[in-house]
C-alpha cells in the first residue's frame, strides 16, 4: 500500500540558504548547534522580531500603541528585546512580573491579567505599580484591601467580557460564559466603585480571541470593541484613560492558511479611528499581540537519532518532541492535527524525494511533529527545523514530562 504525504505548513520568509543548510541571522543551523552545544534548540531571530514590529506600527494607525503579551516567549533576551521595541508588556502570573522585574522594565507600563491571581501577586503587583485588569468584583475587593493594608494607590482597569467574539479565533475568549473578566452590563458599577475608593484608574480590557488570520473578522471585532467602550465610558460617568482593544492576529501554520493583511485592517482601522465617538476621545489605545510579534521569528532545531521503518512507513526519531513543541505536535488546542512548516535544515535546498514521519524521542503516539511529510532523504545526525516555534514553543511545552528537560534557547 502506498503511503500518501500529508502537506507541511508555508516556511516564514526571512530565512535564508547557505552552503544548502538553513541559515538564521546569518549562521547555518550547524553553526549554531555547534555554538549552543546542545540538541534540541530554540533560535530566535533578531532581525526578524525588529521587522515584524516595523511592519505593524507602519501598518496601523499613528495612535495605535503596541503591548508585547510575554506569555508567548519569555526567554529573557527576547523578553528585553520586546521590552525595548514595544509601547509596554502584559503579564499574567506573579511568575511573568518578577521576569519582567528582572529585566528592568517599567512598571507603569505593566499590566497584569489572569482569572486567578493569589492574594501575594495582587500584593506585588500594587507594590510595585503594575496595572491589574480585574477578572471580578471579588478580585477587585481584594485588590482593594490590599492597597489600604500597604497604603497604596493601587492601578487598576476592568477585564471585560463581551457578548460577542472575534470570528474565526483559535481561541474564543469573549462571548457568552467565560472564566475572564466581567460581564459586561456589570462594568460599570464596578468602574464607580473603584474611582471612589481614590485608585488610579487605567481602562479597560477588551480581549475577544486569538490566531484569526482574517483582517476583516480582527477589524470587524475592535470596531465592536470601541463600540462597548465608548457605551461602557458613558454609563461610568467617567473619562477612559486606556482601552486595551486585545489582539488576536494569528500566524499561518499550516497549508493554505494565508497571513493576515494588516494593511487592509490598518485601513480599517484608519476609518474607525477617524470617527471616533466623542467618550474616546482622550483614549490612549492599545493592541495586545504575543504570537503575531515572535511567533514566525523561531525555529526549533533537533537531530535525528534513528530512522526506522515500520509497515512501509519511515519513522526519523529526533532527540527532540512534544515536551518542547506540543503545539507542532498537535496537543495544544488543536482538533485535527495538521503539520506545522518543517524541514531537514542541513538539507534546506535540496528537493523533497521521501515520505517520513518525524517523531520525537518521548514513549508515546502523542510525541509526532510532521506526519507523513515529503522532505529531502534524511538519515542519522541530521537536523530537523521546525518553524514557527518562535510563540507557545519553550514557553508553553511540559519540558519536565519524562525527565527530559527543556531545551536550550539562544537569540541571533
Amino acid at each position: 500500500m502506498s503511503v500518501k504525504p500529508k502537506p507541511l505548513g508555508p516556511i516564514p520568509q526571512g530565512f535564508s540558504v547557505i552552503d544548502g543548510e538553513l541559515a538564521i541571522g546569518g549562521r547555518t543551523a550547524s553553526e549554531l548547534i555547534a555554538s549552543s552545544q546542545h540538541t534540541p534548540l530554540f533560535v530566535y531571530s533578531q532581525d526578524l522580531l525588529r521587522a515584524r514590529m516595523d511592519n505593524l506600527r507602519a501598518a496601523m494607525p499613528e495612535r495605535i500603541r503596541v503591548n508585547y503579551a510575554i506569555k508567548a516567549n519569555s526567554f529573557e533576551p527576547v523578553l528585553s528585546l520586546m521590552n525595548e521595541l514595544s509601547d509596554g508588556l502584559d503579564i499574567a502570573s506573579g511568575g511573568e512580573l518578577d521576569m519582567v522585574k528582572a529585566i528592568g522594565a517599567d512598571m507603569a507600563n505593566v499590566s497584569f491579567a489572569g482569572p486567578g491571581k493569589r492574594d501575594s501577586e495582587l500584593e506585588t503587583a500594587i507594590a510595585v505599580g503594575a496595572t491589574l485588569n480585574l477578572e471580578s468584583e471579588g478580585e477587585a475587593r481584594r485588590a482593594l484591601d490590599t492597597a489600604d493594608k500597604l497604603g497604596k494607590v493601587p492601578r487598576l482597569a476592568i477585564r471585560v467580557n463581551p457578548e460577542f467574539e472575534l470570528r474565526g479565533s483559535g481561541m474564543k475568549m469573549g462571548g457568552g460564559a467565560k472564566p475572564f473578566g466581567i460581564d459586561a452590563e456589570r462594568v460599570p458599577a464596578l468602574a464607580k466603585e473603584i474611582i471612589a475608593a481614590g485608585c488610579e484608574w487605567r481602562g479597560l480590557h477588551i480581549f475577544t480571541g486569538s490566531q484569526a488570520l482574517s483582517a476583516e473578522a480582527i477589524a470587524e471585532a475592535q470596531c465592536n470593541v470601541l463600540s462597548l467602550a465608548a457605551s461602557l465610558t458613558e454609563k461610568m460617568g467617567a473619562p477612559l484613560p486606556k482601552l486595551n482593544m486585545g489582539g488576536g492576529f494569528g500566524i499561518p501554520y499550516f497549508h493554505g492558511d494565508e497571513p493576515v493583511d494588516i494593511r487592509h485592517m490598518g485601513k480599517q482601522l484608519d476609518e474607525h479611528f477617524s470617527a471616533l465617538p466623542d467618550e474616546l476621545s482622550g483614549t490612549e489605545f492599545f493592541l495586545e499581540l504575543g504570537r503575531y510579534l515572535v511567533g514566525e521569528a523561531g525555529v526549533y532545531l533537533t537531530r535525528i537519532l534513528d530512522k526506522k521503518v515500520s509497515h512501509g512507513e519511515t519513522y526519523l526519531v529526533t532527540d527532540g518532541g512534544l515536551h518542547h513543541q506540543l503545539a507542532a505536535s498537535g496537543n495544544f488546542g488543536t482538533v485535527i492535527r495538521r503539520n506545522y512548516p518543517a524541514a531537514i535544515a542541513n538539507r534546506f535546498d535540496a528537493e523533497p524525494s521521501a515520505i517520513a514521519t518525524i517523531v520525537g524521542c518521548l514513549c508515546t503516539p502523542l510525541d509526532r511533529l510532521a506526519d507523513r511529510a515529503m522532505l529531502p532523504e534524511a538519515d542519522v545526525g541530521d537536523l530537523v527545523a521546525i518553524f514557527c516555534a518562535g510563540a507557545y514553543g519553550a514557553s508553553a511545552s511540559p519540558s519536565a514530562f519524562l525527565g527530559q528537560g527543556p531545551a536550550a534557547e539562544m537569540l541571533v
